[in-house]
């Protein structure tokens, strides 16, 4: 998917069907990862297909099916790793997490660096904002670079994030989305952590959980 500077590459990862995405400046060939659940060696491959150079990993929250590709491409590529302080705590209890689903995952290398509500990074000369959205874990991150923003497991088409998982909070899930996210234009096209894209209009107007008719 391309438009003037962006370039957006998705991957399905992993047992639980994770939206990988993999997110290039066309000009410089940068690139970031958002939510290496798993499947390294593919994204890997995907990379050096289209000439990319992965500089930065980002997981939107730390639930293991997210974060299990942290490692190989953090050993392979050098690239900073990034997620939100309060999920923290969650990367080092991902093994466990896993295996309550008959799973198992790579833990993670610690984060390079800690992202919060408000900061901005670059990715070549793409800028991407920040949105600390919690309630489907507590540092649950939203990130928005030229009408393209990628959401995790915060907003889904017709759905929301589920948040009777510890440390979930369906009010502060609904809170961010209508408080936050749906301040974007209607045109602002979202790519969730599982399922199809949608964009900001048609869940402000059709979402069941969080939507105008709520």
């Amino acid at each position: 998917m391309m438009n003037e500077g962006i370039e957006i590459h998705q991957l399905s990862v992993g047992p639980l069907q994770v939206n990988c995405f993999l997110v290039a400046c066309r000009k410089t060939r940068d690139a970031m990862v958002v939510d290496p659940g798993d499947d390294g060696s593919l994204i890997l491959q995907l990379a050096e297909k289209e000439g990319l150079k992965i500089s930065k990993i980002v997981n939107t929250h730390g639930h293991f099916d997210h974060i299990g590709a942290n490692r190989q491409l953090v050993e392979t590529t050098g690239a900073e790793l990034m997620i939100h302080a309060a999920d923290l705590p969650l990367l080092p209890q991902a093994r466990h997490h896993a295996e309550a689903f008959g799973l198992s995952v790579e833990p993670s290398p610690d984060p390079d660096r800690l992202l919060a509500q408000g900061d901005t990074f670059a990715v070549g000369e793409l800028s991407f904002k920040v949105f600390h959205v919690p309630g489907h874990s507590p540092g649950g991150i939203c990130l928005l670079s030229e009408g393209h923003l990628f959401v995790g497991d915060v907003l889904f088409a017709g759905s929301i994030g589920r948040t009777d998982l510890p440390g979930g909070d369906f009010d502060a899930l609904v809170e961010g989305v209508r408080g936050q996210l749906f301040n974007l234009p209607n045109e602002t096209i979202v790519h969730p952590g599982h399922g199809p894209d949608t964009t900001i209009g048609q869940e402000r107007k059709m979402n069941p959980f969080v939507g105008d008719g709520v």
